[in-house]
């Protein structure tokens, strides 16, 4: 009686159990491989097709490079009329400015498809990419690739790398490792707020704007110190869309400044556990939306 009863619950307890987990967990494995496998491949498909015309990408990536610079050369405008701004220096306001375009410039190169998709829910092209082999996010994240986009990350890159030999700080090594991490963390938040604006259309069908608000403004925001806005508007860029972990708390550890709302130091570092929640959570607003989609019927 006794080894009757222990060898059903074995069985149950271990090998029942552990085998769903590991098809489980085998099965989102495959099916993350298989999105970034169709996401290579559709960006390859796009950067040939742009290639073909070399002449037109050159000049549309000269463009785009152009049009963002135009930012920076307003701040040097106003500089040009003042020394401080909110008591930040030039190096400083472009060291903000380069951080966050490169961050946005990254996200924006790898996602910035995604705000089509409140059109393709509207004319029902949706359905298409549901029938298709492939994961439905890889294959809108990866519509439309736009090479140019090259252009705005090369900007950034120059004005950051001028505003780092510019600034009046004291380069260790765990400082220098913070640049580099700030902008990949800031991409990784950029791009769930793509995703989370992508997955409220499912809904509201037409929100690209709202979710561009969110995005180009908020790297239009992120540009300047937090000290030239109101405090209530930093709280909510901290604590609601922490769009303030993109550059302001981290930039403001490495240039020695204080931080506006006075929140604990070991604040500033929390950049990366951040990121790796609004991606886990853009993840599942992704999968409702998409559970929730019913097609037009046409």
């Amino acid at each position: 009686m006794g080894q009757g009863r222990r060898g059903p619950r074995r069985g149950a307890g271990g090998q029942g159990r552990k085998g769903p987990g590991r098809g489980a967990g085998g099965g989102r494995l495959r099916t993350v491989a298989q999105g970034v496998r169709a996401y290579g491949l559709i960006v390859r498909m796009w950067v040939r097709s742009t290639l073909a015309y070399r002449t037109s990408f050159v000049m549309m990536t000269v463009g785009n490079f152009a049009a963002s610079a135009l930012d920076f050369v307003a701040i040097m405008l106003m500089f040009s009329q003042i020394d401080a701004l909110g008591g930040f220096s030039l190096p400083e306001v472009a060291f903000l400015y380069g951080t966050s375009s490169v961050s946005l410039g990254l996200a924006d190169l790898l996602f910035g498809s995604m705000d089509r998709l409140g059109r393709r829910v509207r004319d029902g092209t949706l359905d298409t990419l549901l029938l298709r082999p492939a994961p439905v996010f890889a294959q809108v994240a990866a519509d439309r690739f736009a090479l140019r986009r090259l252009g705005r990350i090369t900007q950034g890159l120059l004005v950051l790398g001028w505003s780092v030999s510019r600034l009046d700080v004291d380069w260790t090594a765990g400082r220098m490792l913070m640049v580099p991490l700030m902008t990949v963390c800031g991409a990784a938040i950029f791009a769930a707020v793509f995703t989370a604006g992508a997955a409220f259309q499912f809904w509201a069908q037409d929100a690209a704007e709202v979710q561009n608000s969110f995005t180009y403004g908020g790297n239009t925001m992120l540009q300047y110190p937090p000290t030239v806005f109101a405090q209530d508007l930093v709280r909510g860029v901290t604590f609601l869309i922490p769009l303030a972990f993109v550059n302001w708390l981290p930039a403001l550890r490495l240039l020695g400044r204080p931080d506006p709302l006075g929140l604990p130091g070991w604040v500033d570092f929390v950049g990366p556990a951040v990121a790796a929640l609004m991606c886990a959570g853009a993840g599942l607003a992704w999968r409702y939306g998409l559970r929730a989609y019913r097609s037009t019927g046409s």
